[in-house]
């Protein structure tokens, strides 16, 4: 950004916590299940402290600053149509925080982790790995989790894919460079209106809350 140009505070600190955390153990969970890299216990430890910050953000996602609310960025069919066919024009909007087919991907994001983190709590080699929950479950139950734990990892590299694949021809086409807001909080010419922020101290309440109970959850799993 250039000195004294005019700025928005677009993204909260929680929020830029949250994006780039899950950034570092998307990252640590890919290198110990495919490279080998730690043993497959710092998997599941990633593994957990991914299911605590998606609750987090579920729950953030409903109390938390204005711009990290679903309601506000979640839209209907008409208005992810409505984008898609100004997004190239004159005519296009600027959005202050997600925009409607932006707000989708998030939510397909989340919901994707979600069930990655989930299933592989009951997920198996079947030879010398097997996840926390695996003896408390039968074995269809095992070999669907772990099937749907593998095609997950495929779909969460598509989605990845195509959240750099956009930020990136955003940056290009568009002349919006997304990634800089998630570092600073700021964003160029944002909006002329003040965005309602909650308190980093609400969050961090939030996130132990969150981590309380994946923190029960893996006492269970051994």
């Amino acid at each position: 950004m250039n000195h004294g140009e005019p700025t928005t505070r677009v993204w909260d600190l929680p929020t830029r916590l949250f994006h780039w955390t899950l950034v570092v153990l998307i990252a640590l969970q890919f290198a110990t299940a495919e490279f080998g890299w730690l043993s497959m216990e710092w998997h599941y430890r990633f593994g957990y402290a991914t299911l605590a910050l998606i609750l987090f953000r579920l729950i953030w996602g409903v109390v938390g600053s204005q711009t990290s609310r679903f309601a506000a960025f979640v839209r209907g069919p008409a208005a992810v149509a409505r984008y898609l066919k100004t997004s190239s024009s004159a005519e296009s909007s600027t959005y202050i925080g997600h925009n409607p087919l932006g707000g989708w991907s998030v939510v397909t994001m989340l919901l994707c982790l979600l069930v990655q983190a989930l299933t592989g709590l009951f997920s198996s080699d079947g030879i010398d790995e097997d996840g926390p929950f695996v003896g408390a479950v039968s074995n269809a139950t095992v070999k669907f989790a772990t099937r749907l734990h593998h095609l997950g990892e495929t779909v969460l590299l598509v989605l990845i894919t195509l959240h750099i694949a956009a930020v990136l021809l955003h940056w290009v086409i568009k002349h919006d460079n997304l990634i800089a807001p998630m570092i600073t909080g700021r964003k160029r010419n944002g909006g002329p209106a003040p965005m309602r922020f909650v308190s980093s101290w609400r969050a961090l309440m939030w996130f132990a809350v969150a981590a309380a109970v994946v923190w029960e959850l893996s006492r269970y799993g051994g």
